[in-house]
């Protein structure tokens, strides 16, 4: 049955491959795609989601505002949208997809207008604070959230772009309230926290499959995680290294062959249809947990540590300034 999809960040380079191949494949859902900036005049990354949904003029496309950064936006947005799936203006959620991110490589720190650093808060907690938000709303026999991983979520994977290890400190105010970076950390640090952000999303993925999982009513809405690869063709790279960036275009022009031989770099239409599918297709309706690409793959061994996941899911609930009657989903 036909039903509303609710992706974030949806002017971004892996969006736009997903909105493409969402018009092609699904065009009788509703299609709610949130920026930070909706006008098309003031952003040219909304400018290009407008050329592209413009194709499709038979598509209910819903390009609206959002802003990850403050937390009062996030719930204002979320009421609304509850209210307007309530009222039947809007069919019940299908799917929302979490893909909405930011970093700060080579600039340092960032801080959002809550005051709480900007990694952290646009990649995972203002996701946190929507799909709790909203889970009322959804499609209650098939609703599906996905959150966006990355290879860079691994504790236990060393990375080549950074000498620093997502983690969850043992002083967990400091995702949101990070110590100063020393100044030959900055880079690092900034990758770190990305990472972090990153595995904040599936550990979130784990917990909330495993308290979805123990609601009658909500057993049937289903969470996975994907790594979509390494895309190479993202605006987001220009934060890289310039040595990186030079790596990335040769790989870009690589990319005809390499995206037949490694699922580790892929093209962002590629990655967007990869995400389609697990937000849509049939063959992944029931499916929970980690993926890259289409593939099941294995989490970070820490998402699974249940310990972790209350201490996160705990202190997000504070910095969200989350109250029980805000979601239909116990604590």
């Amino acid at each position: 049955m036909p039903g509303t999809v609710l992706i974030t960040g949806a002017n971004g380079s892996l969006a736009l491959g997903f909105v493409e191949s969402f018009l092609e494949l699904y065009p009788q859902h509703t299609l709610i795609a949130t920026v930070r900036n909706p006008s098309p005049d003031k952003d040219p990354n909304t400018a290009k989601l407008a050329q592209l949904i413009s194709k499709y003029p038979s598509a209910d496309v819903h390009v609206e505002g959002l802003d990850l950064g403050s937390l009062a936006a996030v719930r204002s947005f979320a009421d609304t949208l509850a209210a307007r799936i309530s009222s039947k203006e809007l069919p019940p959620i299908s799917a929302i997809i979490c893909n909405a991110f930011t970093w700060s490589l080579g600039s340092g720190q960032r801080f959002t207008s809550d005051g709480l650093e900007a990694t952290f808060q646009i990649g995972h907690l203002a996701h946190y604070l929507l799909v709790l938000k909203l889970l009322g709303s959804m499609d209650a026999d098939s609703g599906r959230i996905v959150m966006l991983g990355s290879n860079a979520h691994y504790p236990e994977r060393p990375n080549p772009l950074t000498s620093l290890r997502p983690e969850v400190p043992e002083d967990i105010e400091e995702l949101v309230k990070p110590k100063p970076d020393p100044s030959h950390l900055v880079h690092d640090r900034g990758f770190q926290r990305y990472g972090t952000a990153k595995l904040a999303n599936v550990i979130f993925m784990e917990d909330l499959n495993r308290r979805l999982q123990s609601d009658p009513k909500l057993s049937n809405i289903r969470v996975t995680a994907i790594d979509p690869g390494g895309l190479v063709e993202s605006r987001a790279q220009s934060e890289q290294k310039a040595t990186v960036q030079r790596l990335f275009a040769v790989v870009k022009f690589l990319m005809p062959v390499l995206k037949h031989l490694t699922t580790a770099l892929r093209t962002n239409k590629d990655s967007g249809r990869d995400l389609v599918a697990l937000s849509l297709d049939p063959g992944f309706q029931g499916k929970r947990g980690y993926f890259v690409g289409q593939k099941r793959d294995t989490a970070a061994k820490v998402a699974g540590d249940v310990e972790v996941q209350r201490r996160l899911w705990e202190a997000c609930w504070r910095w969200a300034g989350l109250s029980q009657d805000e979601t239909v989903l116990g604590r």
